[in-house]
This record gives C-alpha cells, sequence and structure tokens, in this order.
C-alpha cells in the first residue's frame, strides 16, 4: 500500500511538470496563429491595428498576463476544454480530437500488441535455438528493417505495393465516397486501407521488442535455477518457456508499458506519410498551422496516457515480483 501512494504522489507531481510544460512550449514558439493569417491578409495591402485585433479576436488567441493565462488554463484542463481549433475552425478541440483518436487506437493500439506478441515469440524461440539459423536469421533481419527510419519504410511500401502494384490503398482511412457508418463493409474497407500503416509500423518495431526479449531470455537461461533444472531433467520446450520466457518478461514488460502509453500520440511520420486520419496527423497539422490549443491537447493526452502506462506497469511490477514491495 506505501508503496502505490509513493508511485501515485509521484505521478501526480510529474502530471503538474508535464501540465505546466504543455503551457509554456506552444508560447515560446515564434509567431501565432494570428500572424500567419495576417500575412495572407498583408498581401493584399496594408493591415491596420483594428484589423489584428478582430483576427485576434477570432481566432481566440489568450490575451493578459501569463499567470492568468495559466490559471485559466488549468481550470480548462480539468474539463478539458480547449477552445476552438484555429486550424479546423470552428470545430472546437475536443471535437477535433474525438475525431481522430479512434483510428489512432485501433490501428496504432492493435500494432503495437500484435508487434509485442511477435517479437516475445520470436525472441524466445531466437534465445532458445540460439546459434541455429532459426536465431540469426529473424533476429539479422529484424535489425536491418529497423535500422531504416520509419517514413523510409512507410514510403517504400506505398510505393511498391501502392502505386506499382496497386494491391493497397495510398492515402486516407477509407475512401473519397464513402460515409462512415456501422456496418460490415465500411469496419472491411477502413481494415484495408489500415494493411499498409499497420505493416509499417509492425516492421519498424518488432526488432527492438525482439530483440530485448532475446537476451533477456538468454541471460535468464544462464542462471542456476535453469541449470538446477535441466539436471533434473526437465524438456527444453519446459525450460525455455517456464523458466526462462516468463522471468525474462518483466524487464520487457516495461518497454511494453511504455509503448502502449505512446500509442494516444500516433506514429507521426506514418499517418503523414498515408494521410491517415489519427492523432498523429492531427498533431503535425496542429504543428504546421501553429494551433496551440490543438497542440496542448494532443500534447496533453499523450503525456497523461504515457505517465497513467508507466504508473499501471509499476503498480503491476509489485504483484509480479515480490522484490520490489520488499525494496519499496
Amino acid at each position: 500500500m506505501r508503496r502505490a501512494l509513493n508511485r501515485l504522489g509521484f505521478f501526480t507531481l510529474t502530471l503538474w511538470v508535464a501540465v505546466t510544460i504543455n503551457f509554456l512550449l506552444p508560447r515560446l514558439m515564434p509567431g501565432s496563429p494570428a500572424d500567419a493569417a495576417l500575412a495572407k491578409i498583408a498581401r493584399r495591402g496594408p493591415v491596420d491595428a483594428g484589423t489584428r485585433r478582430a483576427i485576434e479576436a477570432l481566432l481566440g488567441v489568450p490575451t493578459g498576463s501569463t499567470w492568468d493565462q495559466y490559471v485559466d488554463y488549468l481550470g480548462r484542463v480539468g474539463r478539458f476544454d480547449f477552445g476552438l481549433s484555429y486550424s479546423y475552425y470552428p470545430q472546437s478541440v475536443d471535437h477535433v480530437v474525438a475525431g481522430a483518436l479512434p483510428w489512432t487506437l485501433v490501428l496504432v493500439g492493435s500494432v503495437t500488441v500484435i508487434s509485442a506478441v511477435l517479437g516475445f515469440g520470436l525472441g524466445t524461440l531466437a534465445a532458445w535455438r540460439r546459434g541455429t539459423w532459426l536465431d540469426s536469421a529473424p533476429t539479422l533481419s529484424s535489425m536491418a528493417i529497423a535500422a531504416f527510419p520509419y517514413f523510409w519504410t512507410a514510403l517504400m511500401l506505398l510505393y511498391v505495393l501502392g502505386y506499382l502494384l496497386h494491391w493497397f490503398p495510398t492515402s486516407g482511412a477509407y475512401g473519397a465516397t464513402t460515409v462512415p457508418n456501422p456496418s460490415w463493409g465500411f469496419v472491411s474497407e477502413a481494415a484495408w486501407h489500415g494493411v499498409l500503416p499497420a505493416v509499417t509500423i509492425v516492421l519498424t518495431s518488432l526488432g527492438g521488442s525482439m530483440i530485448g526479449m532475446r537476451n533477456n531470455v538468454i541471460t535468464t537461461l544462464g542462471e542456476d535455477y535453469v541449470t538446477f533444472a535441466e539436471a533434473n531433467g526437465l524438456h527444453p520446450r519446459t525450460i525455455a518457456l517456464r523458466y526462462g520466457a516468463r522471468n525474462a518478461l518483466l524487464p520487457t514488460l516495461t518497454a511494453f508499458g511504455l509503448s502502449l502509453g505512446s500509442v494516444v500520440g500516433g506514429s507521426l511520420l506514418v499517418e503523414a506519410v498515408f494521410r491517415y486520419p489519427g492523432m498523429g496527423l492531427l498533431l503535425y497539422n496542429a504543428v504546421i498551422n501553429q494551433d496551440y490549443p490543438l497542440m496542448q491537447a494532443c500534447f496533453l493526452m499523450i503525456t497523461v496516457s504515457t505517465l497513467v502506462a508507466n504508473l499501471a506497469v509499476d503498480l503491476v511490477y509489485g504483484f509480479l515480483d515480490p522484490r520490489t514491495r520488499r525494496t519499496s
């Protein structure tokens, strides 16, 4: 109980620091949305002070002292009220985020789980059969693919499978003439559009989880209790799974929990390449258009989800490993 309270206190402090930084960062950026809008108007002629005030009032640019803005911001964060989006005006920020979040959760969330499961399985197999082709083939191939950045792999898949072979759609989450609806036809079309982004994320993230699991299992298989199990004549598969993989899973669980926390942020580069309407593309558009309210909402959701995932993994550790409870 004491350990859980300590972790909750640390979580609260970290959350406050993250919220404060989230408030300050957009205001440290040069320029403002009003400046961008006025620059377009200035091409047609001079802009007076009245026009600037009208544009700032229309966009809802913050006014007053920084402290007043900060107090107002804290109150809005509790209600998830970030006002209107500059780049999607006149839609509110919560409406824009609500439209993009489900796409990211379905795509990146499911792909993260699939990548973790494949990484755990292939890593355990590679460690169990270390020194054979079952170890070298997946290890070398995953390391080679992981060496390439996300956007390069996405562009190659898009060019070959999308433009050359025409096997998969090249952009969007559904067809241009399709109206989203809760039907099997729409779900299958959306799944088909998500194949290339999903494959890109799996290929580029599989290597880290697989190699990490492989190294952890190899280290665990060298422990004395594994040698004792081998001396008692247990089957090698039982030793690899029940003694090796099970005890090597704890360090890998931390990386998996943090990756789940980053799911809310989406995969910015992959979503930008495929124009997939998730949180990554939303954040990209917000930064390009200097949309402070939308940027703050996206950053806050990414930060909170990562902190919550970290807290959940930390608490689960206490149940899975009794040693952490004794040292708290």
